[in-house]
């Protein structure tokens, strides 16, 4: 008898040829979604153009990273590969950020602007990848445009220190996207697996935890791509993959090919989990103090509380306190039987509905190393972990609902109800970016959201002493000290604060508890110089500084200091020479060339004095603080000789700041020289009246026979 061949059914989600099925009017279609994702990003985060840096990473990643500023350089971009940014080695992020110095400067809109067209671009992608996984438009459009606008993405969007969530999110997803042009060609190409790994290495150096991608191929693999339900690698079969009789064994074989073909992922997976550990091995530090049975727990809460957040975000926040012991055992129970149910149906449930498995397993497996449990830091949760693992989530909701409302005729109320959703997360999106505005606006809705946040409470009040709110500072420092006592940060925090407040033995104490707390903490040894000499013993602030910089080489705020401090005990050479440190650390710092300038003018070095003088023109951005380095500017030059150009910087010291006594007496003093009495005269006036006791002024008024009141 005969046998007869059997003509496979082809797959829903498998076209037979990619692309094949793809007709104009699905191009068309396709170019509309691709413009209308960008649209909702731009209505979601547009308004960013308009915000600040914030005090919550911004600092070391842009603006007070020196490397960062100088721009991209050959020997930045070597440095990026050769030196870890940020306690994270992630070069191609810290170059973006050189790119973005390099043509913005730090004009905050243009660091934004670049997260806001990465994330836009990881969403165009990411419908375009799914489409061509899938084949299927509609659901790939929805998926994207979740991704889009999901109030939990806020926080990757909106602050310039996680551009590694959105620029490794365009690798992430071109991987996706080449990997499924190499599973569906007829025949294996070294070419096209060769990009799978090029862009996936790209991937990891913008962020690391992208070493969960090679587990999400092999889900791929599963659902839609269906390589183990067929057996089918078209060319592609190794070895390990010949025919075996026997579907168990067709599929065991299947995934054993799926998995050897996955090694060279896997090996960089393994090199970039390398990398991190040994980048971050002082923020494991936090989480190996905490019990591995409270990690366990929290990390199965977390969960829950992931997915929650996924079907309602409200109350977000920046940085979510550790519960520190107040988690019960009873939550952590609840929250485990519930995750193992819903695991259950959807295992049960895989061959019906297998993107449910896939979706899931995404969204768990995705979270792996950011859970608590092998996590660097001590934060137990974060809104920009769930950045691409809750892609799974939005795939389960999205195909579910297909299947939910496949029979159902009233396609238009889906189909309203599906834009609905969109504009209703694009509305809660806006809202929750108008929080990033600035680090005050950031930090006073993290305090509405959360409760006992010392963290939060300890950089609001950074933000207000920045400000010189002083007295709301320290209020907030004494708050986060309630919370948490055994901080060093914020002892030396608070003990700054009242130094400047010009409560210095308070300050002492505090900043003596820091050293106890933490004897190696660099930041509270320069603090502690600081009290000392506003209690005039420069000499003992100076051993002070000097521990401060021993422990932290590139601490330029107390090479400063120490410089400070030797100058005033007359020993300007020191001086000089802890200035010239301080400025080869940070440049880009006006106080510190300032202060350098005046030190070479101590010592008659006019020349040098007043280039120092020009580069802290090109970077200070405080009106009363630029009108001295004018006028500082101006005596170098009249010193060279230069008396046009003194008169004018005297001159542009004063439209500056027209209440400045020095200025109008140095202004009048040239004016007297050049014979332009009264207008001399009227400046020397204007120097007594602001300085009632400016002998120099009234020296120069009587030289020009004016009568000056004793």
């Amino acid at each position: 008898m005969g046998s007869r061949v059997k003509r496979k059914k082809a797959s829903p989600t498998r076209p037979a040829a990619s692309g094949d099925s793809r007709t104009r009017n699905d191009r068309l279609i396709a170019s509309v979604v691709c413009i209308l994702l960008a649209g909702i990003v731009w209505i979601a985060f547009g308004q960013t153009l308009h915000h600040q840096f914030v005090n919550y990473d911004d600092g070391p990643y842009v603006y007070d990273n020196p490397r960062i500023i100088s721009g991209l350089t050959p020997g930045n971009i070597q440095w990026a590969f050769t030196h870890v940014h940020a306690a994270n080695w992630h070069p191609l992020t810290t170059i973006s950020h050189m790119l973005d110095c390099q043509l913005y400067g730090l004009q905050p809109w243009g660091h934004h602007l670049t997260n806001i067209l990465l994330h836009a671009a990881a969403a165009i992608l990411l419908f375009l990848a799914l489409w061509r996984l899938t084949d299927n438009i509609w659901p790939s459009a929805f998926v994207a445009a979740l991704f889009a606008i999901h109030p939990a993405h806020v926080e990757s969007v909106a602050w310039v220190a996680e551009r590694k969530d959105v620029l490794s999110a365009v690798f992430f997803i071109l991987t996706l996207w080449a990997y499924a042009r190499y599973a569906r060609s007829d025949r294996f190409s070294w070419r096209r697996y060769t990009t799978v790994l090029v862009l996936f290495a790209l991937g990891l150096m913008c962020k690391p935890t992208l070493v969960t991608l090679p587990f999400v191929l092999l889900l791929l693999d599963y659902w839609p791509l269906g390589r183990v339900q067929n057996s089918d690698f078209r060319g592609q079969r190794s070895a390990v993959a010949a025919p075996v009789r026997g579907a168990p064994q067709r599929r065991t074989a299947a995934w054993l090919h799926l998995i050897v073909e996955k090694i060279p992922l896997f090996v960089l997976s393994a090199a970039s989990c390398v990398a991190t550990i040994l980048a971050q091995k002082e923020a494991f530090a936090p989480t190996r103090a905490i019990p591995l049975q409270e990690r366990v727990a929290n990390a199965v809460v977390a969960y829950v509380e992931y997915l929650g957040q996924a079907i309602y975000p409200a109350h977000l926040a920046v940085l979510y306190p550790y519960p520190e012991g107040s988690l019960s055992v009873a939550q952590a129970i609840v929250a485990l039987v519930f995750l193992l149910i819903v695991s259950v149906i959807f295992f049960v449930w895989r061959k019906a509905y297998p993107f449910a498995v896939t979706g899931s397993f995404w969204f768990v497996g995705m979270l792996v190393p950011m859970i608590g449990i092998v996590q660097v830091g001590s934060q137990p949760r974060a809104d920009r972990y769930t950045y691409l693992p809750e892609i799974g989530l939005y795939i389960v909701a999205t195909w579910g609902a297909m299947e939910l409302f496949k029979r159902w005729q009233h396609k238009r109320e889906v189909f309203a109800v599906a834009l609905l959703i969109i504009g209703a997360f694009v509305t809660r999106s806006y809202f929750q970016t108008s929080y990033w505005s600035n680090s005050e606006t950031l930090w006073r809705h993290t305090l509405d959201v959360t409760s006992r946040n010392y963290i939060a409470q300890n950089n609001l009040a950074g933000t207000l002493l920045d400000k010189g709110q002083l007295g709301e500072a320290i209020a907030h420092y004494r708050e986060a000290l309630e919370i948490k006592p055994d901080v060093a940060q914020v002892q030396s925090n608070l003990g700054n604060a009242l130094v400047r407040e010009g409560q210095v033995e308070e300050a002492i104490v505090h900043l003596q508890k820091a050293l106890e707390i933490d004897p190696g903490y660099a930041e509270a040894y320069n603090h502690m110089g600081s009290a000392l000499m506003k209690k005039g013993q420069a000499g003992e602030a100076i051993a002070y500084y000097q521990k401060a910089v021993q422990l932290n080489a590139s601490y330029a705020d107390a090479y400063n200091n120490l410089g400070v401090a030797f100058l005033r005990n007359g020993q300007v050479d020191e001086a000089i020479a802890h200035y010239r440190k301080a400025v080869a650390i940070n440049p880009g710092s006006a106080e510190m060339q300032y202060n350098l300038g005046n030190a070479l003018a101590r010592k008659g070095n006019w020349a040098d004095a007043i280039e120092c003088y020009q580069a802290a023109l090109s970077t200070e951005r405080d009106s009363v603080k630029a009108a001295k380095v004018r006028n500082n500017l101006g005596a170098a030059l009249e010193k060279l000789g230069k008396s046009d150009e003194a008169l004018e910087q005297f001159s542009q010291a004063l439209q500056i700041n027209g209440n400045y006594p020095e200025a109008h007496c140095n202004l009048g003093r040239m004016l007297a020289q050049r014979g332009r009495r009264d207008e001399a005269v009227a400046h020397l006036g204007e120097a007594l009246r602001l300085k009632p006791g400016y002998e120099e002024a009234r020296k120069q008024l009587r030289e020009l026979g004016v009568t000056v009141a004793p």
